[in-house]
């Protein structure tokens, strides 16, 4: 019965109506009476002390007095009036003072009744004041269902324009709670309850609106976060554990030629211990039945394209063929010709294929592709069309994940009658709260150190006041035979202003540098002319490459040692991040200068002081995700904020791991929850599982 009052349309709530309705549908999401009571606080005011008009400091702080009202008038203003009332108590007098709304204040004020009011005082010739107070009487305050802590609700300028204020949402969800009669129903399981030791769900909803107070709020929402992050990790390990029984995958069993020759003949460098846990957990997932979907994470520079080599080489001692896709052409380019250089011993037929490619050079590679003759393509989105036919595809591993959707990934699926084995591998780091909140259903590996012999990037920051130096140290590395990147910030709303910096840039540095060339490159530019001018620095024709950030994903110059970074206060921490892994690729020294004003905010300044304290890709991800929010994070592509209500994946990313860690332990016991004492956890998520997917939370 209780879940069916929490189902009626929000319209037929006491104080609602059809307008107000509307209003509360479009703003806040508020459809029923159960979203109304799933719409929690962001703080709570502590009303536990009335104050005396004698004991006010002149702080501005908000406080609660009881009192009357004696007199009020209305003052004219240069714009319109305001109403002002004289307030007193027995130890002085103040004013409360309205701006708007004058009609409907004074035919509803009450003067000599004791009012209790609430709000932010001000000091102001002599008198303080309360502006647009929240009030009520005396005798009402002390008959309503209420509690010293009050809640605070998030609001917009909308609702406040029709009234429905703080203090209105609380006479709301008093109004279901009284209709509830307080009983909401258990969705967890009696052993978490005791061994988290728990309140109840009514006890929680109650308390995260109205608590009694401090202790019993940090209860209700320990309780309410967990309860929330708990089911979509449930939610995520499941749709991972189903696709495993579900989805039968190619099981490749042999280790054998291709990958024994190369890894005992042709390795150009000691694995890292990182690398060799990851091809073992490939490779137990490659032989184990279930159709592989791993996400490879490692920091620039890991060694990412040789654990993806020797995946494929699995494929290939097996009889099947292998792809990997880029999502640009030079990434693309640039891949093949390292497979190309590090398969040079070996005959293993490596093709590439992208938008470029010659008509009668693909042709070639359709049919050689569909008699078995390629092992291993490379290629960009060219590889999805659907005239592309593997004879057996094995193994699609994707580079920079970010960059493709889903559905991309399910067409590389339908290349085989068996779906291929998945592997994703991306460049941006990602806090492990993160991906586990939004690759759940994906395996992680994650490659954390960097092959020996790398030297750190030395990253400085520097003034605009000292680009004089700054401009004798590029002579310095170009006089060493090195090269040198000078990148702008690109800031999409206005690309002309971009385009001007830009080319401001090039100005001066042609005019600074005169015996040197030039490349410059920009996202207004053909991709052909894109491409010329970056080949022309990778053949060291150029010394110096001006640009935007369309270089950050890819680009492999192990010459160019010097990275400066143009007002790098307008960057995000993981582009700055992603910049700097430009350089650093060849065994010299590499430096990333930071160029900025002396003008910085106190989030510029951390940023800063992140770059140049670390090189660490994931310790910077979790300062970026601090800063940012996991919204910004992502990047538009997959911007990954979780819809959440309560929780909050970066401060209780505690409280995420052990939701994690129970939701794991249950499905283990108990995959299709039909245990009798999971009846509440199964009666929960079914529920859930009708009104919204993982795919709701997931923006």
């Amino acid at each position: 019965m209780m879940q069916n009052v929490l189902h009626t349309p929000i319209e037929y709530l006491k104080g609602v109506g059809p307008n107000r309705g509307e209003t509360l549908r479009k703003e806040l999401g508020i459809h029923t009476y159960m979203d109304l009571i799933n719409f929690f606080p962001n703080r709570h005011i502590d009303k536990t002390r009335f104050y005396k008009i004698n004991e006010l400091q002149r702080n501005s702080s908000d406080v609660q007095l009881v009192g009357k009202i004696v007199h009020f008038k209305t003052v004219e203003q240069k714009r319109g009036k305001r109403l002002v009332a004289d307030f007193v108590d027995e130890t002085g007098r103040m004013e409360l003072v309205w701006f708007r709304g004058h009609k409907w204040i004074r035919e509803n004020l009450k003067l000599n009744v004791p009012y209790v009011i609430f709000g932010k005082t001000n000091w102001f010739n002599g008198v303080f004041s309360m502006p647009h107070p929240e009030m009520e009487l005396l005798a009402d305050y002390k008959k309503n269902l209420r509690t010293a802590m009050q809640p605070v609700y998030p609001s917009t300028e909308l609702l406040q324009k029709k009234g429905i204020t703080n203090r209105a949402i609380m006479k709301l969800i008093q109004e279901v709670m009284k209709q509830s009669g307080l009983r909401f129903g258990e969705t967890l399981n009696q052993e978490i309850v005791q061994e988290l030791n728990l309140i109840s769900k009514s006890e929680a909803i109650f308390n995260v609106h109205f608590p009694k107070n401090q202790e019993l709020l940090a209860k209700a929402q320990f309780r309410l976060k967990f309860e929330e992050l708990f089911f979509i990790q449930l939610q995520l390990i499941r749709k991972n554990l189903l696709h495993k029984r579900k989805i039968k995958g190619l099981i490749f069993e042999e280790i054998g030629e291709n990958f024994n020759r190369f890894y005992k003949e042709h390795l150009p460098f000691e694995l890292t211990g990182a690398q060799k846990r990851v091809i073992k957990e490939i490779r137990s997932d490659l032989g184990s039945g279930a159709q592989m979907n791993r996400l490879l994470q490692g920091d620039v520079g890991s060694g990412k394209t040789i654990v993806a080599l020797m995946s494929m080489f699995m494929a290939l001692d097996n009889g099947f063929q292998a792809c990997l896709m880029a999502p640009t052409e030079i990434l693309s380019v640039q891949h093949y010709n390292g497979l190309v250089e590090l398969c040079k011993e070996l005959n293993t037929s490596i093709y590439l294929l992208t938008g470029s490619t010659k008509t009668s050079d693909r042709k070639e590679i359709h049919e050689k592709l569909e008699n078995g003759e390629i092992d291993i393509l490379i290629g960009t989105h060219a590889l999805l069309e659907d005239k592309v036919k593997f004879q057996n595809l094995g193994l699609a591993i994707i580079d920079e994940q970010h960059r493709f959707g889903v559905a991309q990934r399910a067409k590389l699926w339908k290349k085989n009658s068996i779906p291929p084995h998945i592997l994703v591998m991306t460049a941006t780091p990602i806090p492990r709260t993160l991906a586990m909140s939004l690759y759940g259903d994906l395996d992680i590996s994650v490659i954390d150190e960097l092959p020996p012999g790398r030297k750190p990037i030395k990253t400085v920051h520097r003034f605009d006041s000292n680009r004089l130096k700054v401009f004798r140290f590029i002579k310095e590395e170009i006089m060493k035979g090195r090269q040198v990147y000078i990148v702008y910030p690109l800031i999409q709303e206005s690309e002309k202003m971009d385009y001007k910096d830009l080319m401001d840039g090039y100005e001066s540095i042609a005019r600074e540098f005169p015996d040197y060339q030039i490349s410059i490159v920009h996202g207004q530019m053909k991709p052909a002319d894109k491409d010329y001018e970056m080949d022309r620095f990778l053949r060291k024709e150029t010394q110096i490459m001006v640009a935007t950030t369309v270089i950050e994903v890819g680009v492999n110059v192990p010459n160019a040692s010097v990275m400066i970074i143009e007002s790098a206060e307008r960057f995000g921490l993981s582009q700055l991040h992603q910049l700097r892994g430009r350089v650093g690729r060849g065994a010299e020294q590499s430096y990333c200068i930071l160029m900025t004003g002396h003008k910085l905010s106190e989030d510029s300044k951390t940023r800063l002081q992140t770059m140049t304290s670390t090189n660490d890709g994931f310790q910077i991800a979790e300062v970026d995700l601090k800063l940012r929010g996991p919204g910004d994070l992502m990047g538009t592509q997959q911007s990954g904020v979780l819809n959440l209500k309560i929780a909050d994946i970066v401060k209780d990313n505690s409280i995420l791991s052990t939701a994690r860690w129970y939701a794991s332990k249950i499905l283990k016991e108990d995959p299709d929850l039909s245990d009798e004492k999971n009846r509440y956890i199964r009666d929960a998520f079914a529920r859930l599982m009708k009104d919204r997917t993982i795919w709701n939370y997931i923006s």
